[in-house]
């Protein structure tokens, strides 16, 4: 079965409209990808280099031969964007972008994504200059992580419009929300007004919001959204709330209230979902989706119970504290497959102690036993791998 829903339309660049002075752009024909967008991670090895062989195999391990991810988010959080360089962000995203332009051609579509967030400004600029340049299919910027920037909607409607404006041409922008890597000093949160207006924009199609139900919700109002010509599409970051966000509700109140909130009321149901753990599930990430968008209780209540378990895999207790190395835990899952060879973190990045790693993959194991039994059978992801090169090429 494939687990392609829906594909993007095919859109034309963004010009200038003729006549009509500075400022005004066409805006793209583009629709926003529905299904399952992975935040890939970075392949590094010990000295901090991305292996740039091994992280065409992630993507390609992600797409699953179509079943998997429809979009690759390059250089987000999962990518550890904050721990890099411009030079290794830039090096992941073109690297995302040529892989998936390749699966393009072998019939396996999946958008390639550029987290253009950078700790500057001009930094952050300088990457969206780039994925102009290697045509990647969208840009995704995080503007309360940039550290010298003040107005949000300045940034996105001055700088990166301006940036379009002199290029003649544009990308799909999609905001990234994510109180986690706010800088210091920013509001945790993009308000709902800062979000109406960057939402008018032409080139603005998204945004994608790590947070918990509550705060999801109120991003979920699209009277909010006024966009002409188009919608505006919401990704949860916390990938676990499709779970809750799409399970029918029960008895004939509940389904008064599932119809008043979805049909009636101000609620937007999320347009996909950004799932972490997909990096490694990524089959039974695509289908948890589908379930959830179908409202297949039984199925639901499965596809939850794998996935809640993967997220309790990846939780340790340290000096009596939860410790949650979830980025440490994906690269060693993917060693453990042998999709990659380096599960080596970026320096600041949580890491696993030996005894950690041990007793995560002891648990990954068991979690993808568990799915094997319980689980659709064509939706377990799996991974025939390729001649691997005597020496993995370097790239950043």
């Amino acid at each position: 079965m494939n687990a392609n829903l829906t594909n993007a339309a095919p859109h034309d660049s963004v010009a200038k409209k003729p006549g009509t002075g500075s400022g005004w752009l066409w805006a793209r024909a583009y629709q926003a990808r529905v299904g399952l967008s992975t935040p890939i991670v970075t392949v590094l090895d010990r000295s901090g280099r991305v292996l740039a062989e091994e992280q065409r195999a992630v993507i390609r391990y992600a797409v699953q031969e179509g079943s998997g991810a429809n979009i690759i988010f390059a250089a987000g959080t999962t990518g550890e964007w904050n721990r890099l360089d411009n030079p290794r962000r830039q090096a992941v995203m073109r690297i995302t972008v040529e892989e998936c332009e390749r699966l393009k051609r072998d019939g396996s579509v999946a958008e390639a994504w550029a987290g253009i967030t950078a700790k500057t400004a001009a930094e952050t600029v300088e990457n969206l200059e780039y994925a102009l340049d290697i045509g990647a299919d969208a840009a995704v910027v995080a503007p309360q992580s940039i550290v010298d920037t003040g107005d949000p909607i300045d940034f996105v409607a001055r700088t990166i419009g301006g940036v379009f404006e002199r290029r003649g041409r544009a990308l799909p922008v999609f905001l990234y929300d994510n109180a986690d890597i706010a800088a210091p000093g920013k509001a945790a949160h993009i308000s709902s007004g800062e979000l109406r207006q960057m939402a008018r924009l032409s080139y603005v199609h998204g945004i994608k919001v790590t947070a918990n139900k509550e705060v999801f919700a109120s991003y979920a109002r699209p009277p909010a959204y006024f966009k002409l010509g188009g919608g505006f599409a919401i990704y949860p970051g916390n990938a676990y709330l499709i779970f809750d966000l799409f399970k029918p509700w029960e008895g004939i109140t509940g389904r008064v209230r599932e119809y008043w909130c979805r049909y009636l009321g101000a609620c937007t149901m999320p347009h996909g979902v950004v799932a972490g753990a997909s990096n490694v599930m990524p089959r039974e990430w695509q289908r948890a989706w589908q379930v959830c968008r179908l409202g297949d209780v039984e199925l639901i209540q499965r596809y939850e119970r794998i996935m809640l378990s993967f997220r309790e895999a990846a939780e340790f207790i340290r000096a009596g504290e939860i410790y949650k190395p979830v980025i440490a835990c994906l690269k060693a899952a993917l060693a453990d497959l042998g999709v990659i060879s380096s599960d080596a973190v970026a320096a600041g990045t949580p890491a696993l102690e030996a005894a950690e790693r041990r007793e995560f993959l002891r648990r990954f194991r068991d979690i993808r036993r568990r799915a094997a039994v319980t689980l659709e059978p064509e939706w377990l992801s799996g991974w025939a791998a390729r001649p691997v090169p005597m020496q993995a090429r370097l790239d950043g």
